[in-house]
């Protein structure tokens, strides 16, 4: 009888999420954390997927925690929800040293909508407002200060600087847990102003001097005395992957991406200098390895390497939706919790998808590589075979068309593409509008429904994205039994909104093809 209780809880509770996703993507969950009943419900049962949906604060304690702390859950009278870690520091609460909300994996929210305020978290997240303020953050959306700022607030119960201060806060315990750098340099890499900014922040949301957070981490883990930093990045399960690090193998471009010893790995462009991300999948996190020439791009280099990973997708209801589809449900329940694998550098992968368009992924790889070792900047590697950056817009503007081994229209696709980036006409970044950006790469030549679709799903992470005439979908399309036209499935599609990206991930994963596979 207890264990049918148990299995019930768990299914209603599985529509829950899935209803709770379904109203990310259409802008209606700001709210989630008001929701006092449904929050109660979660944190009584302990589930892991609320993690990041919203946060738990305990009055009698000042403690906040994750919904799934492992701690006996207090009585319900005594919990208050905020629906971010910053909201719940700034009501005065510290993080419980239990569960470690302030490291859980991240709000699904910011993934799925388009809106203001998920684009803001989306660069707060990238570090714009460490590195450019307020305004900086303000001047990237088209918005004024005061309108950002109200916006957020008024959603997230915690203001932009709040925000970047909690980010922050994380980002010192990670140098602090993992490194043996003096304390200053932690300050300092982290984004404080003062060392006494570091000391009063670290005691005030963690309630121990950095000092004791070093001894008492260093009582399970030695800090390491390398040039390298090896982090746990946590995830929702499940996770399938399988044609998440295939995918990204496959498509390696030499001197930047390689597979190695078990993980991918490539060379990071960041915003103080450059780094080395090496990423292994583990049953319940993802190993990164990250070597960095300034320590000030900690925060981003791991932001960026969630976002390749899609690590903060919430896999139960993306997968609960595309279940409902017969067609679909084999393919979910055989290998569930498939992720869309994206880039680290949004104006890389609009170069690469021109030069992939209408040839292999083989030849694809080759143009790219070619453009590298002429272009790229060369950076050292001691632990593999990296050897270059992918070369910036900017360099790419210089190049000589002529020098280019494509047929002369993607030539003109790929200068008036570069040109366009590099004088900052089209907006592919962090917080881009996903239709202002299709709007905007549809105008110039040579773009199509298929490259503006790819870049829509792997460059700014729409997971509503859909490319119904790519090839290896219209094959896996007939396979199945689903309408193989473009057109035909383009209706068919309308029931898997708004996660049709994730949907194609299970058609091209019908097929025989090293993109569906982890390298041996």
């Amino acid at each position: 009888m207890v264990r049918r209780v148990r299995d019930v809880t768990f299914i209603c509770w599985g529509h829950v999420a899935f209803s709770l996703a379904r109203q990310a993507a259409t802008g209606d969950a700001g709210d989630v954390h008001e929701d006092t009943e449904r929050c109660v419900r979660a944190v009584q049962s302990k589930d892991a997927r609320f993690d990041g949906w919203f946060f738990v604060a305990v009055v009698t304690t000042g403690i906040y925690c994750r919904p799934s702390c492992p701690v006996v859950p207090p009585k319900a009278v005594n919990m208050r929800f905020y629906p971010s870690a910053a909201a719940a520091q700034t009501a005065g609460f510290r993080a419980c040293k239990r569960c470690r909300p302030d490291a859980s994996p991240g709000s699904p929210h910011w993934n799925v909508r388009a809106d203001l305020v998920a684009r803001a978290m989306r660069l707060i997240a990238d570090g714009v407002v460490d590195r450019d303020g307020v305004p900086g953050l303000a001047s990237r959306l088209g918005y004024s200060v005061r309108q950002v700022q109200r916006q957020v607030l008024a959603e997230l119960g915690a203001g932009p600087l709040a925000l970047a201060r909690a980010q922050r806060a994380q980002t010192a315990r990670l140098l602090i847990e993992t490194s043996a750098l003096p304390m200053s340099d932690v300050a300092f890499a982290a984004g404080f102003a003062s060392v006494r900014a570091f000391n009063d922040t670290v005691r005030e949301i963690f309630a121990l001097a950095p000092t004791d957070l070093r001894a008492r981490a260093a009582r399970r883990h030695p800090p390491t005395t390398s040039g390298s930093l090896v982090l746990r990045l946590p995830f929702r399960v499940p996770l399938c992957p399988d044609n998440l690090f295939g995918h990204l193998a496959a498509t390696a471009v030499p001197g930047v991406e390689e597979w190695r010893d078990g993980g991918y790995r490539r060379t990071l462009r960041l915003p103080h200098g450059h780094g080395v991300a090496t990423l292994r999948p583990l049953p319940d996190h993802i190993e990164c390895r990250l070597t960095l020439t300034d320590l000030r791009d900690l925060s981003t280099a791991i932001t960026r390497c969630r976002w390749l990973l899609d690590l903060d997708a919430d896999p139960v209801a993306v997968d609960d939706l595309l279940r409902t589809d017969p067609m679909l449900a084999v393919m979910v329940d055989k290998n569930p919790g498939r992720r869309v694998p994206r880039t680290v550098d949004a104006s890389e992968f609009a170069v690469r998808a021109v030069l992939g368009q209408q040839v292999s992924t083989k030849a694809a790889c080759t143009h790219a590589a070619r453009l590298v070792a002429a272009h790229g900047e060369p950076v050292a590697d001691p632990a593999g075979g990296l050897t270059h950056l992918f070369p910036d817009t900017t360099r790419l503007a210089s190049l000589d068309p002529a020098s280019l081994a494509l047929p002369q229209a993607r030539r003109n696709t790929l200068t008036t593409l570069v040109g366009a980036l590099a004088g900052g006409e089209i907006g592919l970044g962090t917080g881009s509008d996903w239709q202002q950006a299709r709007a905007q790469l549809a105008a110039l030549p040579g773009f199509g429904p298929w490259t503006i679709e790819t870049i829509a799903m792997r460059a700014l992470g729409d997971p509503d994205a859909f490319v119904p005439t790519d090839l290896g979908i219209r094959r896996a399309a007939r396979d199945v039994g689903l309408p193989s036209t473009a057109a035909g499935l383009t209706g068919h599609a309308s029931a898997w909104r708004p996660w049709r990206a994730y949907a194609v991930q299970y058609l091209w994963a019908t097929g025989d093809h090293a993109i569906n596979r982890l390298p041996t």
